[in-house]
């Protein structure tokens, strides 16, 4: 019964922000817009909840650093930490002492809207772009690798905002991601994206 709760409280939270920010009947946002958007995006702090593939829900901070570097803090009990840096994602297990799990960035879709340049409009990487009343829906995939998943990103107008994304991955396992506000062009220390110096702090070298 809690568990059901806190996935209807997050789906109403979800909703109300969508609900709030943008006008009934917006028009679908185009793509090079919402690319014009995420280029200019080179640093944001934001909370977030996540709802996983298992149906546990999880909160924190997301620190992110473009090109190239994101950091999922999770917050207490959990321990975990989730790096994307070097072109590679390092997944900190907060129930493990061992090294952390790591990946190619260019492997998974949150690649899609950390690369240098983000352009929606490259041939076959975007397979959905939808809106209904409140938000714009942007399904987007590695046009020469869709075995590595899809991101599927949800945006609000007037201004674009990003509000929501889910990383559906090569088995279809789906793991949605909940924005608050976004603070962007904030100062961010290079130490929050080096999973080397988390590993070192972890005792884990």
């Amino acid at each position: 019964m809690k568990y059901i709760l806190l996935v209807k409280k997050a789906a109403i939270a979800s909703a109300l922000i969508l609900g709030m920010a943008a006008p009934l009947f917006a028009d679908k946002i185009p793509l090079d817009e919402v690319s014009s958007y995420l280029n200019a995006m080179e640093t944001a702090k934001v909370e977030f909840t996540q709802i996983n593939s298992d149906g546990t829900i999880s909160t924190g901070t997301l620190y992110i650093r473009r090109p190239g570097r994101a950091r999922f803090q999770y917050n207490p009990p959990e321990k975990s930490v989730v790096i994307a840096g070097g072109s590679q994602i390092a997944i900190f297990d907060g129930k493990s002492n061992q090294p952390p799990e790591q990946y190619p960035l260019k492997r998974t879709p949150l690649y899609l809207i950390l690369k240098k340049n983000v352009d929606l409009k490259t041939a076959k990487m975007v397979v959905a772009h939808t809106a209904d009343d409140n938000s714009t829906t942007i399904v987007a995939q590695d046009p020469k690798h869709p075995d590595y998943g899809q991101i599927r990103l949800i945006f609000t107008d007037n201004p674009v905002e990003l509000r929501q994304w889910v990383i559906i991955d090569a088995s279809g396992n789906e793991t949605t991601v909940i924005l608050g506000a976004l603070e962007k062009g904030i100062k961010l220390h290079a130490k929050l994206f080096d999973p080397v110096l988390e590993a070192h702090n972890r005792g884990l070298d």
